[in-house]
């Protein structure tokens, strides 16, 4: 088994943890799924990370 925990760029604004890993889970387990958001103001920054296994 392997895993990789891959950036991924360009996501709405409205993209929340949940729908992130909603997406990638038809590929692989998720394990966890985290959009960043800026700490001032808590909106997305429009990138994230999804830590999966194969």
């Amino acid at each position: 088994m392997s895993s990789a925990k891959p950036f991924v760029g360009g996501l709405s604004y409205g993209t929340d943890e949940m729908g992130l890993r909603q997406a990638f889970q038809e590929y692989g387990e998720v394990i966890e799924a985290k959009v960043i958001t800026d700490r001032d103001s808590g909106r997305s920054r429009g990138f994230g990370f999804v830590f999966k296994i194969f």
